[in-house]
């Protein structure tokens, strides 16, 4: 049982999913927190994470550290994002099993869901059929780490759990106009869009200055247009992206369902389940006897989500009427879709006490407010 004194080490805690977590554990009290950046710790180094768990001693670990992108990003660097990935949970749960960590939570994604996985999807669709193809060798990945907390469990007794949150968006996102996730990627190109329609130079200068465009080759970041750049530049620039005076071009046909989970309420479930779930209860619901009578334990993870679902088309709307884009919205088919439906099947999370409580418009004002405010 953790306490407020409890030593808790949030890996990733400058993210969108970690920052939330730490925020959330900081107003239920809990202060004895620790967290580095990848500065301070590179988590695919094996010996800086075992020297970081011999100083530090924490009591319980929130793996939310991960190697994340949108879909473009996940078809274009597929070993990335298996390799870094697993190095990363490999070191961390590891190194907590060794420790002698009392409680782990391991943050994965719906993604581990077939592509065609029956709608909603219960946790038991796992490795049921084929995975989505543009996001496979990350969805292996973090079915490795659920699995690691499953298997560490069951032969060591630990108390590690995984949850697999749907579709996040909320404060400290990546709105990288090609890195991102397609919530926050729409909501930056339709702002500067609006901008851009409006003439206001500076809001779209301030927001290149704040996140300029960058690409990625041969292990190098180079700017390719940011603030300073001259207008024309800049024009350029972003029309490649979809973005211009009069419309926004969008990814995809925008018929995908998408269900969106706001940050701060993914944050409040993962506390909630740190604080009060233990291994043993997710794993009574996921044991059963096959025809050798051998007692199987498997599917102990938890989704969280809401529940609901919309498009991906109408999602754009919302985000427009939002930021009173009055232009067009296009979309370009040649980009791929995805999975056309990722509903979860939130039953366990609500037998388990939580709900969540963040309507999806209520989200697109609040991080559609954030991000103007912080430009």
């Amino acid at each position: 049982m953790l306490d407020k004194n409890s030593r808790i080490y949030v890996a990733g805690h400058r993210g969108l999913v970690g920052s939330a977590i730490w925020k959330n554990l900081q107003e239920r009290g809990y202060s004895n927190l620790v967290g580095r950046t990848h500065a301070e710790l590179d988590l695919m180094d094996p010996v800086a994470v075992r020297e970081f768990f011999d100083r530090e001693k924490p009591d319980a670990v929130v793996l939310a550290a991960a190697h994340v992108g949108g879909i473009m990003a996940n078809l274009k660097y597929r070993a990335d994002f298996i390799y870094r990935n697993l190095q990363i949970q490999q070191n961390v749960i590891g190194e907590s099993w060794r420790h002698g960590v009392s409680k782990l939570l391991f943050l994965g994604s719906t993604c581990i869901y077939p592509k065609e996985a029956p709608q909603p999807m219960t946790e038991d669709c796992l490795l049921t059929s084929p995975l989505e193809y543009t996001n496979e060798p990350y969805a292996i990945a973090k079915i490795a780490g659920l699995k690691m907390c499953e298997s560490f469990s069951i032969q060591y007794g630990c108390n590690y759990i995984a949850v697999m949150p749907t579709n996040l968006y909320g404060p400290n996102d990546n709105f990288h106009l090609e890195n991102s996730h397609v919530l926050p990627a729409m909501i930056r190109k339709i702002y500067l869009a609006d901008r851009l329609g409006y003439g206001d130079w500076d809001a779209v200068r301030r927001d290149l200055d704040k996140r300029p465009v960058t690409v990625s080759g041969a292990g190098n970041v180079r700017t390719v247009c940011d603030g300073s750049s001259a207008e024309s530049d800049i024009l350029t620039t972003l029309a490649s992206y979809g973005i211009r005076p009069d419309s926004v071009t969008l990814w995809g046909s925008g018929s995908p369902m998408r269900e969106f989970l706001w940050s701060e309420d993914m944050a409040d479930a993962s506390v909630h389940i740190l604080l009060n779930v233990d291994f043993r209860d997710v794993a009574d619901q996921g044991m059963a006897v096959n025809a050798d009578g051998i007692r199987e334990v498997r599917n102990c993870h938890i989704n969280i989500g809401t529940g609901k679902e919309l498009s991906i088309r109408e999602v754009a709307e919302k985000i427009a009427a939002e930021a009173g884009f009055g232009g067009q919205l296009l979309w370009d088919s040649s980009r791929p879709d995805g999975t056309m439906r990722k509903l979860t099947d939130v039953s366990k999370l609500h037998s388990l006490g939580w709900h969540h409580s963040v309507e999806i418009d209520e989200g697109i004002h609040r991080l559609f407010g954030w991000y103007v405010n912080g430009i």
